[in-house]
This record gives structure tokens, sequence and C-alpha cells, in this order.
């Protein structure tokens, strides 16, 4: 057996070791309510060279192009499960709070950690921007195992900001990360190329979506495993076009996500979990590899630094921008400090604070051990006390189980398909159902069958269907004709 066999075993085994541990410390967060990121984190410390796992890794460069990858897949995963006429509710909340929201976060974090370590302005600033973006992922982790609902629009104004904030916060890194370098450059070619990448990334993420829609239900593949091959294709075509012309690929990832997810196409449901189970795999290796980054012997020293500038950015800096960013909204000020409350740190700060590493940037070392430390303290503080924040302020819906859903009115219909009923031919994808209304069962020349969206009805098919009793009538018309 040749070593670079027994090499690649080595490596199958550790990393399978690797994603048992993820998926452990998973489980392990739903029970005890912590963000399981904190937890993927210890587990890549422990794995490191100054843990139990004695693994040398010190490749910031490396660590940048995972973090970059994976998160275009996170984000994809997180747009494909919004729905645009949820969030199109809370759409100028959203931006203003991903946009302005950012903006301020760096302006405030940046005049204090200037006031707190005598950083020039350029690097205070970088490092605000660093750890401007908040991440969803660990407060719905949250939300989910304590089983916490959220009143109003609240949950999809969450979901909005946090899945269209990271591009704003990547751009003013890198802008802060170039001006680091040459402080002589200019400001205003920045602010035109921040306007147009952001322009041509909304552009072709929506149109992605939209041609992806077709194309999956047009297809029709003979094998249902290509599927998922097909979106793992718009995932990396998506990234990979904006880039290259200019656009913002983050951007674009999320907006095709969110074009795709509001539009109907066959298998809709199987490739949203499969999506889902791609995004939890893309996070544990993101979490691991930056936890394999970090030497615990290198936190110690910058502890007092790290907290002072957490603490800025949980008590002082969120809350302006969540404030400002909301003024002229009909929110209440409950409603406003829950959100600023969950504004919890995650991935994209430590995979950014890698970017003025690898450019070169002095000092910058310290940087990522400070950005670690405050996305560490923001998970526990905030992540833990979430529910409890909730409930205090008043924003905490009902259990699932008290939301009374048996009090609408329910239906279920048989409906005939003659030769003149105006959807014999098309797909089951195609059909324009009401929300309420669900494709339960297909009888066929006495056989019946689960439909599936690609199944094209024809004139004797039976459909048994349910739905909401008012609108069981114009149903029946749309189907029937």
């Amino acid at each position: 057996m040749t070593l670079a066999v027994i090499q690649l075993e080595r490596m199958f085994v550790l990393g399978a070791a690797l994603l048992l541990l993820g998926v452990l410390a998973s489980k392990m967060s739903t029970k005890l309510g912590i963000p399981a990121l904190v937890l993927f984190l210890a587990g890549g410390m422990l794995a490191g060279s100054e843990g139990i796992g004695g693994i040398p890794f010190d490749d910031f460069d490396l660590a940048r192009v995972i973090g970059t990858a994976t998160l275009a897949f996170i984000l994809f995963a997180g747009g494909l499960d919004t729905s645009w006429s949820t969030i199109r509710r809370v759409l100028w909340k959203g931006v203003s709070l991903s946009t302005l929201g950012v903006l301020l976060t760096t302006i405030v974090v940046g005049v204090a950690t200037r006031l707190l370590l005598g950083l020039g302005w350029i690097e205070a600033l970088l490092l605000g921007a660093i750890v401007a973006s908040t991440d969803a992922a660990a407060v719905f982790s949250v939300l989910r195992a304590r089983g916490v609902q959220l009143r109003g629009r609240l949950t999809p104004l969450l979901e909005l900001e946090s899945g269209s904030n990271d591009p704003m916060a990547i751009f003013l890194t890198f802008a802060l990360t170039s001006l680091a370098l040459d402080p002589t450059s200019a400001w205003l070619p920045l602010v035109w190329d921040f306007a147009l990448q952001m322009t041509l990334g909304a552009a072709v993420g929506v149109a992605f979506g939209i041609g992806w829609s077709y194309l999956i239900n047009r297809i029709r593949l003979e094998y249902d495993g290509l599927y998922p091959v097909l979106t793992l294709a718009l995932v990396m075509g998506v990234f990979g076009v904006a880039s290259v012309i200019g656009g913002n690929a983050f951007l674009a990832t999320y907006a095709a996500g969110v074009a795709l997810g509001s539009r109907k196409f066959v298998h809709r449901l199987a490739l949203i979990q499969f999506h889902d189970g791609i995004a939890w795999l893309m996070q544990i290796a993101m979490f691991i590899t930056l936890g394999l980054l970090v030497f615990p012997s290198q936190l110690m020293p910058i502890a007092w630094t790290g907290l002072a500038v957490s603490l800025v950015l949980v008590f002082i800096a969120r809350p302006i921008a969540v404030f400002l960013s909301l003024l002229f909204s009909r929110m209440s000020g409950r409603e406003k400090a829950f959100v600023s409350w969950v504004g919890l740190r995650g991935a994209v700060p430590i995979v950014l604070a890698t970017i003025p590493v690898t450019a070169g940037v002095p000092g910058s070392t310290a940087f990522f051990n400070i950005v670690f430390f405050v996305v560490v303290v923001s998970v526990v503080l905030q992540g833990m006390t979430i529910p409890w924040v909730a409930r205090a302020l008043g924003v905490a819906g009902p259990d699932v189980e008290e939301m009374g859903e048996t009090k609408v009115p329910q239906a279920t219909i048989e409906l005939s398909l003659g030769p003149n009923s105006p959807v014999v031919g098309r797909m089951v994808v195609d059909l324009k159902l009401p929300p309420s209304a669900m494709l339960l069962l297909l009888r066929r020349e006495g056989e019946s069958y689960i439909p599936r969206g690609s199944t094209v009805l024809k004139s004797g098919d039976g459909l048994l269907v349910a739905t909401r009793k008012h609108d069981a009538d114009d149903l029946k018309r749309q189907i029937e004709g």
C-alpha cells in the first residue's frame, strides 16, 4: 500500500471524526440552547495544534477560500427557504438594516476601538467592518431549540437582514483593506464600485434563479438524483458569473436562492431539504476550519480587549445602528430592541478577519484573534438569552400547539379532469393552486398515485385536494373548467 493511499485513508478517518463531532455538537446545542457555532469552533480548537488532535493548521489563505466557498452554499440555502411574498413586506426595513445598519455599526465600533486601542482611523474602521454583519443561523437555532415563536414580522425581517447584510460587510472590509495598504486611494471610485456590485449581483441572482426554475421544470430528467446536481450547478454558476462580470457574488447567490424558492418547481421539498443538509455540512466544515486557525494561547493576551469590543458592539453599536436604520418604521420600541439584541455574530466576521491577514495588513493577525473572541462572546451572551429577552419584551408569540390551526375550516374535494379541462397536458408544478391547497392524490385508470411536480395530467384523471372550504368552488372552476 502506497504512502498516498495511507494518507488518504487517514484523511477519511479524520474527516469522518470531525463531521461526527459536528453532528453531535448540533444535537448538544439543541438540548443546551447554545448555538452550534460555539461547539463547532470549540471542536476545531480541540482538533488544532494546541488541542488534543494536534493538527497543525495556520493557512489563512486556504481558510479564506474554504470560508468563501461554504458561505455561497449557506447563503443559497437560506435564500431558497425564504419566500419573496414574505420578505417583500419588510423589504425596505431589511435593506436599511443590511446597508445603513452595517455602515453605522462599522463607524461606531471604529470610533470606539480607536479610542480604546489607539488604532489609526482606517485600521479601527476595518475592525468595525469585519464585525458588522449578523448570523441568522445562530439566532434561529436557539429559537428552534427553545421553541420560541416571534410575533408580527420579526422573523422575516431577521431572515432578510442576515441573508443580505454580508455583501455590505464584505465590500467595506475589502475597501478598507485596500485603504490600509494604500492610504492615498480615492473613496469615490469605491462608492461607485459598491453600487455597481450590488446592482449586478442582484440582477444576475434573480435572472439565474428564475431561469433555473424553468430549466428544472422543463428538463424532465430520467433520474431524480440528478436534480440536486442541477441546483449545485446553479450555486456555482451564479457565484462564478457574478464574480466574473464584477457583481457581488454573495448577494447574487442569495438572490438566486430567493428567486428560485419563490417559484414552483419539481421536487421542491426534496431539493430544499438537500440544500439544508449541504448548508449544515458547509457550516461544520467552515467552523471547524476556522477553529483550527485559533491558538488558545494567543487569545488570553487580548481577552480584555476582545471583551471591551464585544460590549461596545452589543450594547452601543448594534442598538444605535438598529434604531437609526428603523427610525421611520412603525415598529414598536420593544420590537426594535429585540432586533438589536439578536444581532449575533457568526462565521462571516471570522472569515472576513482572514482578508487583511492574507493581504498583508500590518497587525491584522491580532484582528483575527479579537474578532474570534468577539464572536464567541456575542453568541454566548446574546444567544443563550434570546428566549428570555423575547418573552421579557413581549415579542414572543404562542407555541405552535396554541395557535389554533384547526379553527380554519378545511375541505377535501375530488376533482375530475374532462377533455376540456384547462389543466390537461400540464405538469402538476404548473398548477396555480392557492396557498391553502395541497394536492394529496392522483387517481388514474383505477390506480392511486402520489403525484410529483413533473407528473403530466391527462383527461380522465381524478385529483384529491385539501383546501379551505371557501376556496373549494374557485378551485373546481380552475381545474375542471
